[in-house]
This record gives C-alpha cells, sequence and structure tokens, in this order.
C-alpha cells in the first residue's frame, strides 16, 4: 500500500513540475547569421536563472526557451538577451505542452 502512494505521489509531483513550465519565442535584434551566434545565445543563456532549455532556429529567426516561471519571467529572459548583445521581441509565450507518449 505504501508503494503505491509513494508511486502515485511521485507521478504527480513529476506532471506538476514538467506542466508549469512556460516556453517563450523570442526573434533577436540584430539577427543571428552563423553558428556562432547560436551558439553564443545558447551558452549565455543557460546561466539565465529558471532557463531549462534553449533552442536556436537560423532560418526562422527564433530563440525559444523553456523556463520556470516561478524562478524566471520574460522580462528577465529578455534583459538576459540585452547582456549579450540583443534586443528581442515576444513571438510567443505559452505554457509547455506534455510530450505525448508513443506506444
Amino acid at each position: 500500500m505504501k508503494h503505491r502512494i509513494l508511486i502515485t505521489l511521485m507521478a504527480l509531483l513529476m506532471g506538476l513540475g514538467a506542466s508549469s513550465l512556460r516556453v517563450v519565442v523570442l526573434t533577436p535584434t540584430p539577427q543571428m547569421h552563423c553558428q556562432s551566434c547560436e551558439n553564443k545565445i545558447k551558452s549565455n543563456m543557460r546561466f539565465e536563472k529558471g532557463v531549462r532549455k534553449v533552442e536556436t532556429d537560423l532560418e526562422k529567426q527564433h530563440v525559444t526557451i523553456t523556463y520556470d516561471p516561478k524562478k524566471a519571467t520574460v522580462e528577465s529572459l529578455q534583459a538576459g538577451m540585452k547582456k549579450i548583445g540583443y534586443d528581442t521581441k515576444v513571438v510567443s509565450d505559452q505554457p509547455l505542452k506534455p510530450e505525448k507518449k508513443m506506444q
């Protein structure tokens, strides 16, 4: 019985943590032109408080950041981008959608 309660509690806590994350998509100015630009953003933004994941897309000129809204805000992430020389505009800011499990 204790084992089932523990498993249920762990699953619940894991689910709460993932569902509380948010994903913001930013467009940087100046634009990213190369792998070096992408690496600069990724290597610096990963140290910002609350950041869980940073992805870049040169073609779309998007920086996608998964973050914990309890530890960071869109404004603080934009300030982090400003520190490394990029002004940003918000394309979207949404809750992280749970991944669908493959069966």
